[in-house]
This record gives C-alpha cells, sequence and structure tokens, in this order.
C-alpha cells in the first residue's frame, strides 16, 4: 500500500538528513481494506510502515488467505478455473474520501506471481486481469479493486489415474465379450470390470469437488 500524508513531512537537512523513518502501524492513519472473498487467512507480524520526509508512506503486509471461489468442473480434468479476489474499503466513500489505485499493470503482477508460489503443483497461473470500479451500496459509493486469476488444472496425473485405466478396462470388456470365451468365463471377467469399475467411481468421488452447479463429464460417463 501506498498513500501520502501532507501533515507528516519534514525536511531532511533539519533532522541529520534523515529522509525515512519506520514505525508501527497504529502511528498514524493508514487505509482500512478488507478482501470481500475472504473466508479466513494467517496475517503476518509486520505491523510496520516506511515514512519518507514528503509525506509518503508505504506499507507491506504479506499474509496467506483462503477465499471462496465457484468452480465449474464440467471439463474436469481439462478445466480451466477464473477466481476473484476483490480489495475495498467500506469506512470511506470513494467520492469524497478514499480511492484506491493500482500501481503495476496486470502484466507485472502475472510475473511477479509466477515467481512465487503458483508455478508448481496441481494448477497453473495463466492469467490475471485487474478491475477498478465503484460500488454502490447502503447509498454510499465505495471503491473496489478486483484482480480475476485464471488457473488451469494440469491433467497429466488424472490421465494416468483414471481416464487410462478406464479405458483399459473397457477395452478388455468388449475384447471378452466378442471373444471366444464360454458364458461362464465372461460372467467372472464381467464382474471384475464392474469391481474395478467401482474402485475408480470411489477414487473419481473422492477427487471431484460437491460444489458445482454441472457434475463432470468423465463423472456422468
Amino acid at each position: 500500500q501506498e498513500w501520502k500524508n501532507t501533515f507528516a513531512t519534514w525536511d531532511p537537512e533539519d533532522f541529520c538528513n534523515i529522509s525515512k523513518v519506520v514505525l508501527p502501524t497504529d502511528t498514524y492513519w493508514s487505509p482500512p481494506i478488507f478482501i470481500l472473498e475472504r473466508v479466513n487467512g494467517q496475517n503476518s507480524n509486520l505491523d510496520y510502515m516506511a515514512i519518507m520526509h514528503n509525506g509518503s508512506f508505504y506499507s507491506t503486509q504479506p499474509f496467506q488467505v483462503t477465499l471462496t471461489c465457484g468452480l465449474m468442473i464440467l471439463k474436469f480434468p481439462f478445466d480451466t478455473q477464473t477466481c476473484n479476489l476483490s480489495i475495498a474499503s467500506f469506512l470511506y466513500p470513494a467520492v469524497t474520501d478514499l480511492v484506491m489505485k493500482t500501481r503495476r499493470t496486470p502484466a507485472e503482477m502475472m510475473k511477479d506471481s509466477q515467481s512465487y508460489f503458483l508455478t508448481d503443483g496441481e494448477w497453473k497461473y495463466t492469467n490475471l486481469s485487474i478491475t477498478e470500479y465503484i460500488e454502490e451500496l447502503d447509498n454510499g459509493e465505495f471503491s473496489v479493486i478486483t484482480y480475476t486469476i485464471s488457473m488451469k488444472r494440469r491433467p497429466t496425473l488424472y490421465i494416468l489415474n483414471l481416464i487410462l485405466p478406464t479405458c483399459a478396462l473397457y477395452l478388455l470388456d468388449m475384447a471378452v465379450l466378442f471373444g471366444p470365451s464360454s458364458l461362464e468365463e465372461k460372467i467372472n471377467f464381467q464382474i471384475a470390470i464392474i469391481l474395478g469399475s467401482s474402485m475408480l467411481a470411489v477414487i473419481l468421488n473422492n477427487i471431484l469437488p460437491t460444489s458445482s452447479n454441472k457434475p463432470p463429464i468423465i463423472g456422468t460417463f
């Protein structure tokens, strides 16, 4: 966060050329912001901010947060999810008191984000867009910044553990069904196929999230 306070200025020549000081965040006013989609999170202990001689304030607060996000898993495991992270301050109207702006472009923020945590694991970080707008609430207008994050699922693990075994089972099923085996052997093999398919269905059910409007195609199949 960066903001200016015209009442907190000084001439460095009058104070041993000191142009920057670090103070606790409760020393001066700081913009109170909220993440609208936040469920829970863990804040850091860096409750300090830097003050420049021209009245510029700089505050960095790294923290880990869990957000709510609607999932669309119809194309699982080849799906792409889009989640919003909205930052707002509903204590000060945007028209008269507080207007929030982003300093960096979406391309710059995406480059920084890819170098942190979102380059490994199950998801691939694909896109970031930023929207600045005014939200009307209770006869007031408030400044809101929404970061829209797009992530694509890496399907390799699901292809190896679910799709390929399922296809292999049904290919064997067709081969035995139209083969020269006896009826008793075909029935025994069909029972084995059903048991194997049931195990894969249980694995799939444990993997898939339950908060989706439409079930995935692979689950329906």
